[in-house]
């Protein structure tokens, strides 16, 4: 019954997501050529999680959307 009442944000993200996240940000950190532990890096990670949760299951979406140019100069 509860259920109802939450959001698809206040469900916890199973490995499978988080691997789809994770290769989004590795794929940016490499884009932009940042160290994983930068400041830049930490506001794109949270992002992407953001992201993830508002429906965005695109790896490369994820990554264009948090900061990357989508292949583009």
């Amino acid at each position: 019954m509860i259920r109802r009442y939450l959001s698809k944000h206040d469900y916890p993200l199973d490995s499978l997501d988080l691997n789809l996240c994770q290769r989004a940000f590795d794929a940016l950190l490499v884009e932009l050529k940042l160290t994983k532990d930068s400041e830049e890096a930490e506001r794109m990670a949270a992002l992407i999680i953001e992201l993830y949760r508002q429906g965005i299951h695109d790896e490369r979406q994820l990554a264009v959307l948090a900061g990357g140019s989508g292949g583009k100069s």
